[in-house]
């Protein structure tokens, strides 16, 4: 059922892409960059529907992305980016906790890791493109290759979740006129049932080269992700992940 409303979401999202009317780079692009990300981490995860509350400890994420742009209308650029989202902590738990069929007692320290890495395939069009505006629309297909542990000194368990996640991507860079400074805004969303995935990030840029062979970016911005699952492979979830990142583009 879950596939079924999942192939629905994507033929819907493609319609709607399909509709809209498109520009197109006049010549071949290709955008790559990495980005460093701290990132503070908190919620719930579990079993069933009464997932409990962890602490996690702030994490350092990368994240790192190629795009390819052409001049050709009718079909969609690309781009792919690797994310690192992992997670850990420990604690002292206040309740039982059971985690498929493993139950860690009360007051007993639990050690937990969340790892929640993504690969994202984003097919998009430029509906505006000129230095002062930039808008982009299209739909990314997560591959989600995700594990949680949970251990004490007497058990283990871990579950893992691997899967496709097709979310609606849009982006908007609007350029500061006579300086090398342009804001940008990126959101990757989905919502079916009472699972979502949402993936927003605001930043700035700063050109430091810019010519005819090569274009050079800094960037600095803030990124928040959210993932709540409802029985996805038996795993309930209600995580944030935020904070801050750095990162640099290269454009050729």
């Amino acid at each position: 059922m879950a596939d079924l409303k999942l192939t629905k979401v994507s033929t819907l999202l493609a319609c709607c892409l399909l509709s809209a009317p498109v520009a197109a780079d006049t010549v071949f692009g290709v955008y790559a960059g990495g980005q460093y990300w701290q990132t503070d981490t908190s919620g719930s995860f579990g079993s069933n529907s009464n997932a409990q509350e962890f602490d996690f400890e702030d994490e350092q994420q990368k994240s790192y992305y190629i795009a390819f742009e052409h001049p050709i209308p009718m079909f969609p650029n690309l781009k792919v980016r690797h994310n690192e989202l992992v997670s850990s902590g420990q604690q002292t738990l206040s309740q039982d906790f059971n985690f498929f069929g493993t139950n860690f007692s009360a007051g007993t320290s639990a050690a937990y890791q969340t790892d929640l890495t993504h690969t994202d395939y984003t097919f998009y069009y430029e509906l505006f493109d000129n230095d002062l505006l930039t808008f982009d629309l299209g739909l990314t297909a997560k591959r989600v290759e995700g594990e949680i542990a949970v251990q004490n000194q007497q058990f283990a368990q871990r579950s893992a979740t691997d899967g496709w996640v097709p979310t609606l991507y849009s982006q908007l860079r609007v350029g500061i006129p006579a300086t090398p400074l342009t804001f940008y805004g990126t959101a990757n969303a989905v919502s079916i049932d009472d699972s979502k995935i949402e993936d927003y990030d605001l930043g700035i840029e700063y050109r430091v080269i810019e010519n005819l062979a090569i274009d050079v970016n800094l960037q600095l911005g803030y990124r928040a992700f959210a993932i709540e699952l409802d029985d996805l492979d038996g795993v309930y979830s209600n995580l944030d992940y935020k904070g801050p990142y750095l990162g640099l583009e290269l454009h050729f």
